[in-house]
């Protein structure tokens, strides 16, 4: 057999991280766990046709400690979907190519998405 000398395709191990990438990886992530989180948050809503012992158990895991953690992660999945998405949807448009301009939405995505999940938080925690 003939031995080829074709060179080798990059991978992740030899290109730099860079904030586009990390972004990029984690918005696929984010999405997958969301697909999960709008299915349970479905099922929730379909228990109370069950009657109202059946969310009422489910209300009470909501209520937990791991539970709260549960609600202010998917609170920060759903804000950086939300953000990454609208810096996608400039790009669809046109315009952040320009590598500063990418690096500088895509940090401001991130820190935007913490920044919603505490006024969420906060404004939820006042409410209820």
């Amino acid at each position: 057999m003939e031995e080829k000398n074709n060179p080798l395709s990059p991978h992740l191990q030899i290109y730099k991280w860079q904030i586009s990438s990390l972004l990029s990886i984690t918005h696929r992530i984010v999405g997958v766990i969301n697909i999960f989180a709008f299915t349970i948050i479905c099922f929730w809503t379909l228990s109370l046709l069950l009657g109202a012992e059946s969310y009422q158990i489910i209300n009470n895991f909501f209520k937990s400690f791991f539970g709260k953690f549960v609600v202010v992660g998917l609170c920060w999945t759903f804000s950086f979907h939300i953000l990454n998405e609208l810096r996608h949807l400039t790009w669809d448009l046109g315009y952040g190519f320009d590598l500063k301009v990418s690096k500088v939405t895509g940090v401001l995505a991130l820190i935007g998405s913490f920044v919603l999940t505490i006024l969420f938080y906060l404004i939820g925690k006042n409410f209820f």
